[in-house]
């Protein structure tokens, strides 16, 4: 019940005896690298179990999908446009990129590209929809340990913790909101072409993303901030 509670509670990235002390440091502990290793491989790893559920895309996935209906970008340059957009708005949030936010990309690329032909394709919605929830689990542990490894975040990561900073909302809050948010930007984008909309983009698993994806961040940083001794 405790757990439970700080899940929609926590509001700072815990700092403990394996985090690094700086954000840009380019000589951690070993330890504090091999988590933020193991971190972003779950990340990825949640990331291939959400594409290969078949119940939806994720609401970033929406949007570049959008943006790619309106401009005739390719859905891959859509998504590195909405990254570089994100990172921008690091600026008047003042965060700060580290190596975290180099190997983010990698890591997690290189482990979807993988791992995506040795997970299952359900073809039964009902475990479409619990492989989408394993999926979004998992993504949440991997981000409480990277994120608390503090040697960078990722673009999405870094967003949600600077209007954390400023705003002192939960966690859970901040990253549910900017999720509908894009689910919604991304759904305007679609609305000339409302069968792709419905029928490619926007499943059941969409929308477990975008409502659960903060609350399991929250815990899995809850989680492993007390398997860790605090500083």
């Amino acid at each position: 019940m405790k757990l439970f509670f700080e899940t929609f509670t926590i509001k700072k990235i815990p700092k403990v005896v394996w985090s690094s002390e700086d954000s840009f440091n380019l000589k951690p502990k070993p330890l504090t690298f091999i988590f933020l290793v193991f971190g972003l491989f779950l990340f990825g790893l949640g990331e291939s179990l959400l594409i290969t559920s078949g119940a939806g895309v994720g609401p970033y996935t929406v949007l570049a999908v959008g943006i790619s209906n309106l401009t005739d970008w390719s859905i891959g340059l859509s998504t590195f446009v909405i990254s570089i957009f994100v990172l921008l708005l690091w600026i008047p949030l003042k965060q700060k990129p580290g190596m975290g936010t180099i190997l983010n990309a990698f890591i997690i690329a290189l482990t979807i590209e993988f791992s995506v032909y040795y997970l299952p394709y359900p073809e039964y919605y009902p475990k479409q929809v619990l492989q989408v929830v394993i999926g979004v689990l998992t993504i949440g542990l991997g981000s409480g340990f990277y994120l608390i490894s503090n040697l960078g975040a990722g673009p999405r990561d870094g967003l949600m913790i600077g209007l954390q900073k400023i705003s002192n909302l939960p966690i859970y809050s901040i990253r549910t909101a900017i999720e509908i948010s894009v689910v919604i930007l991304g759904s305007i984008c679609l609305l000339n072409n409302i069968d792709k909309l419905l029928g490619e983009v926007i499943g059941l698993g969409t929308v477990i993303f975008a409502l659960g994806i903060g609350p399991s961040v929250a815990l899995g940083i809850s989680i492993v901030g007390k398997l860790s001794k605090p500083i």
